[in-house]
């Protein structure tokens, strides 16, 4: 980052001159926080869509070009050549890990996956009817209840000890709250399984027959898991960091951030996408509903289809394409009219001129929705695993914030526009 460029701002007359911060990849950035007590104005960027809020050297997006790097590694390398838990490793510690370091790493994690035993009569608090996201919001901000030895944010050890326990809780908990959900016996980690066949099973597996993990499966699933890891600045990410900012212990942060991916505008477009498909019902009506999706006064849109961040395409979407067409294959999609509809509209729209004027492809939710409703996984547990995959992004920008000498408790200005001050008036002249 440099300060060599200076932008210039005039407000009611006078001029100042503003810091320009060049990144080592992406736009300049004026600085602007010493711009109040100079000139006594804010900037208005709601949703800080304009707006860098911190410095970060994890994750970096470039919408125009189709780019996702993960400490300059690019996604696809990395859901194609590695697994989960070396991305992790990367994630939290900024290079590839050599194979000692990783055994080890993968070692700590394997050896955290037990919850405490008291943590399942808190399950039990719930109705059985409680959507799992609502089980992990409240199970993931009571860790801090039973894991009292790290949640002193000022101890590197502390913080590190809770950063393991997130990352290897999160399947538990997310397996558990599915249990829980559709009436069956918790399932415990073993440690002969790795990351995501260890989760597959305490997801399936019953106590009067034990669930053998298909390796495609568990591949297609550690993808999803690895192409979900960190996503820059976005809003659950943004909300751990401001709920850090005040020094709240790790569990209540990666809390928070489960509660705003809960949201259907962050975490919930795989689940819209299979709602759609639901909606289509059969192959025959596909056309019908592309022509309602080309037609400007039809509100429909094509739920998977184009990103909010990525203009040209989703680099995420090729890999996970490839572990669609794996999972389909092996478990077939005969007796499922949603993956029919799915296989087919996938075919007719990347062959319609006009999705591809439009760069709307199929993206990262249109695939996972498919490969996790041929899994078995019903569409209320898709943002519960989105949670699990993204842990460690929060984790990381958590740990990133904690070290940042500039890290100071957020605050975001407004532009008032209600009542300016007047007196109060009794009652009884109202």
């Amino acid at each position: 980052m440099t300060d060599n460029k200076t932008a210039t701002l005039k407000v009611h007359g006078e001029t100042y001159e503003l810091p320009v911060h060049s990144p080592t990849a992406g736009p300049d950035v004026i600085d602007i926080r010493k711009l109040y007590g100079q000139a006594g104005v804010f900037t208005y960027d709601p949703g800080f869509t304009s707006t860098a809020s911190c410095d970060s050297t994890i994750t970096y997006i470039d919408g125009e070009k189709g780019e996702l790097l993960h400490r300059g590694y690019p996604i696809d390398q990395l859901a194609e050549k590695s697994h989960f838990l070396e991305v992790c490793y990367l994630l939290l510690y900024g290079e590839l890990p050599a194979a000692k370091d990783l055994e080890k790493f993968e070692t700590t994690i394997t050896r955290h996956t037990m919850l405490h035993e008291q943590m399942q009569y808190f399950y039990r608090g719930f109705r059985r009817d409680a959507h799992p996201m609502a089980i992990m919001v409240g199970v993931v901000g009571a860790m801090s209840a039973f894991y009292h030895d790290s949640t002193d944010i000022s101890d590197p050890h502390q913080r590190e000890v809770a950063s393991h326990r997130l990352i290897a809780k999160m399947p538990t908990i997310a397996a558990w709250a599915f249990k829980y959900h559709i009436g069956q016996p918790f399932v415990y980690p073993r440690n002969d399984l790795d990351y995501a066949s260890n989760f597959l099973r305490m997801c399936f597996a019953v106590p009067a027959e034990d669930y053998e993990v298909n390796p495609i499966l568990s591949r297609a699933m550690d993808r999803i898991l690895t192409l979900h890891a960190d996503h820059e600045q976005n809003a659950s990410t943004s909300t751990v960091r401001l709920a850090s900012s005040s020094g709240a212990n790790p569990f209540a942060c990666i809390a928070a951030g489960v509660a705003c991916l809960w949201g259907p505008a962050h975490g919930g477009a795989n689940q819209a996408c299979l709602e759609m498909l639901e909606e289509i019902g059969t192959v025959d009506r596909i056309p019908e509903y592309i022509a309602r999706a080309k037609d400007k006064s039809d509100p429909f849109r094509l739920m998977g289809f184009g990103h909010r961040v990525y203009k040209n395409f989703d680099p995420r979407a090729k890999v996970m394409k490839q572990s669609a067409d794996e999972v389909l294959d092996l478990l077939g999609v005969e007796d499922n009219p949603k993956l029919q509809v799915a296989k087919e509209l996938e075919r007719e729209a990347l062959e319609d001129p006009y999705f591809a004027e439009k760069k709307l492809f199929p993206n990262v939710d249109f695939y996972s929705g498919i490969i996790l409703e041929a899994m078995g996984f019903p569409t209320s547990m898709f943002t519960p695993i989105f949670a699990l995959s993204r842990t460690v992004g929060w984790v990381s920008q958590w740990k990133e914030m904690i070290a940042d000498p500039q890290n100071k408790i957020g605050r975001p200005r407004q532009l008032y526009l209600g009542e300016t001050m007047r007196d109060y008036v009794d009652i009884e002249n109202r």
